[in-house]
């Protein structure tokens, strides 16, 4: 099965005043070191999978540049990774090549980097069509900013745009939500990613809300019935708008679903790169009960610099595996199908599942088990509901 390729780029412009995601703002020296060290981790892909016991694949079908504010980098500096992809992997002609991008950061140059390395998909951090909220939350983009990167991309041939927005930022009512979601519709993208605003307790926005303080716009910060509220609301105006909600967060016209992030829904392999990257690899061991293996760099930016960092595999189960199936299955609007549960799986779950119906939070049709709006206001709950032994096994 093709891989998909996760690849972290954990520098911005500014740091947002809700986010303490392993990024920041630093020395084009940093940067520099990191991209060598990325190289030379994309490089020992096959040899790290070997030491963890995993299935290694040169196969790819997605990559995604995520972080942080990949359009940060130098062209220099995106052409050496995408070359140092295409040195270990084998990229597929019909790859889905995305990455997320700050409005206001496609410079000419960089576009041209883009398009060199095969990018054929744009996530770009809008966050709101409103300036006031956007600079509430430390952002440098204006509304504007986020039309004309869309205008430039489909004249450079870039046509498959998603555009994030946040429900619950500062100074944010019901009716400039609806002037966000009237100009998402009209800019005609062909994906929306919505999200409930979920402030980092160690975040700046964080410790003022528990100060009980006015710095960074915390007074103005709307209660969390309100984001709700707008998030329903979204959900309901993007299908009238042909982007009908596919998962928790994400809407997309047919064929326009995020083939990456599919991968992690349905538990494809995943490979992941720099800063706090991810992975969930099938693993390659024979003499144990172990389906798939995960593991993860760590957050420090100065240990990955100096590529020190130990990376510990975390060996799947099968019944963690059905568990994983379960819990990740529900967030797509199809949900799962019970019939590729194993029974005894979902025999373990039936009382869960019952009480869950009860509680409004799921639904069944058939052997089709998915969330109902309601539940997926509350999904981490019920996620929590489908987690009752641990599913790793401890590296041996």
């Amino acid at each position: 099965m093709p891989l998909g390729l996760y690849v972290s780029v954990p520098f911005c412009r500014s740091k947002c005043s809700f986010c303490n995601f392993a990024s920041g703002v630093f020395s084009r020296d940093k940067m520099n070191g990191y991209i060598a060290q990325l190289q030379e981790e994309i490089a020992s892909a096959e040899t790290r999978a070997t030491i963890l016991h995993a299935e290694f694949e040169r196969s790819v079908d997605s990559i995604y540049f995520g972080g942080g504010t990949p359009t940060t980098l130098s062209p220099d500096q995106l052409g050496c990774i995408f070359q140092a992809i295409r040195n270990e992997f084998h990229v597929q002609p019909d790859a889905e090549i995305t990455v997320e991008c700050a409005p206001g950061t496609l410079r000419p140059e960089i576009l041209d980097a883009l398009l060199q390395g095969g990018t054929n998909r744009v996530s770009l951090g809008t966050q709101s069509f409103i300036d006031e909220e956007i600079k509430s939350v430390g952002r440098l983009h204006t509304a504007q900013q986020t039309l004309a990167d869309i205008n430039a991309l489909r004249a450079a041939g870039i046509a498959n745009i998603n555009v994030d927005l946040i429900a619950g930022l500062p100074h944010q009512t019901a009716e400039r939500w609806r002037a966000s979601l009237d100009q998402l519709a009209q800019s005609g993208v062909p994906h929306a990613s919505v999200y409930i605003l979920e402030i980092d307790e160690d975040s700046r926005l964080g410790r003022e809300l528990i100060a009980g303080g006015n710095r960074y716009h915390a007074h103005h910060v709307p209660d969390s019935d309100l984001a709700a509220d707008l998030y329903l609301e979204a959900v309901d105006f993007l299908d009238r708008a042909g982007l009908p909600q596919y998962e928790i967060s994400n809407f997309a016209r047919p064929d326009f679903e995020s083939h990456h992030n599919l991968k992690y829904w349905t538990r494809q392999p995943y490979f992941g790169f720099g800063l706090d990257a991810h992975s969930m690899l099938r693993a390659n061991i024979t003499s144990l009960d172990v389906e798939s293996v995960r593991f993860a760099n760590g957050d420090d930016l100065l240990t990955y610099l100096a590529g020190s960092a130990q990376q510990e595999p975390t060996f799947i189960g099968h019944q963690g595996a059905s568990e994983e199936t379960m819990f990740l299955g529900l967030r797509l609007n199809r949900g799962i199908d019970l019939h590729t549960i194993k029974p005894a799986i979902t025999q373990s779950f039936d009382r869960e599942i019952r009480e869950l119906l009860n509680l409004g939070l799921l639904e069944q049709s058939g052997n089709s088990l998915r969330l109902t709006s309601r539940g997926r206001l509350l999904s981490n709950e019920v996620f929590e509901r489908f987690i009752t032994v641990p599913a790793a096994l401890a590296a041996g």
